[in-house]
């Protein structure tokens, strides 16, 4: 994490590090502000964050690569997940085509309260995005896309080597 600064591309590679540590620090005090506020833990919240983004990307998750995802064994995942329906914040529907198959859906009053709480942030997140041309945005995606990758990569070899956890991938 710590880089010399001899040349200007140093410099550069240093800051963006930090930048991207400190980013990470606020998002993460953001989302347990949301969280606190609405009587949810980090594993609730992450889990809520993992039905949104496989519901953004149009392949809804299901229990088990849920469980995969945040590393949680299937009686776990199963506590989480009522919990998390009797407060409102997602709801299980049988899949269309294979109803022995359960999927997880972000609840109306759930998406309603992320809606209200995250709307701010959102219109500050749109400020700086106007800030950049096009071009500058395809890199800047490219950029955090390929920093993804590599710390999910780093997160499951760091998963795989802890003595006695079994090793799960992420889908």
């Amino acid at each position: 994490m710590y880089r010399r600064r001899d040349t200007r591309r140093e410099q550069l590679v240093a800051e963006i590090t930090n930048n991207l540590r400190r980013y990470a620090v606020d998002a993460q005090h953001v989302g347990h502000a949301f969280a606190n506020l609405h009587g949810l833990n980090p594993t609730d919240l992450n889990a809520l964050i993992a039905v949104m983004d496989a519901e953004l990307f149009g392949d809804p998750i299901t229990p088990g690569r849920l469980g995969e995802q945040l590393n949680l064994s299937s009686g776990s995942v199963t506590a989480l997940i009522d919990r998390l329906e009797r407060a409102g914040h997602i709801r299980r529907d049988r899949d269309t085509t294979d109803r022995r198959k359960v999927l997880l859906h972000y609840a109306d009053q759930g998406a309603a309260l992320a809606m209200e709480f995250f709307r701010p942030l959102g219109a500050r997140t749109d400020t700086v995005m106007d800030r950049f041309d096009d071009d500058e945005l395809e890199v800047v995606h490219r950029f955090l896309a390929e920093m993804g990758e590599s710390l999910r990569a780093h997160r499951e070899a760091v998963r795989a080597a802890r003595p006695g956890a079994p090793h799960r991938t992420t889908g």
